[in-house]
């Protein structure tokens, strides 16, 4: 797996933290800040540790808080899998 979708990272906030009814995460939320779909910083904290788990990487601590939307925390995750010899994910 060379890169995260976005469909990915939906489905593995939704497993972390759950979904607010009141949000469609199947449409176009890439710019969207987390807060404004739902998720707090301990949402994003904990689909990130997962993220790392699943796909064999390290993201700083500082990631969660720097990655204010699914776009940035994308280009975070796909950055780190790009460092990520293919055999290790």
């Amino acid at each position: 797996m060379a890169e995260m979708t976005l469909e990915e990272l939906t489905g593995l906030l939704r497993e972390c933290a759950g979904e607010d009814e009141s949000v469609d995460l199947s449409g176009d939320v890439l710019d969207i800040p987390f807060d404004d779909l739902g998720y707090d910083s301990l949402a994003v904290l904990q689909t990130t540790g997962r993220i790392e788990r699943e796909y064999g990487i390290y993201l700083s601590d500082d990631t969660a808080a720097e990655a204010g939307t699914p776009r940035l925390l994308l280009a975070f995750v796909n950055e780190a899998l790009a460092g990520v010899p293919a055999a290790a994910v």
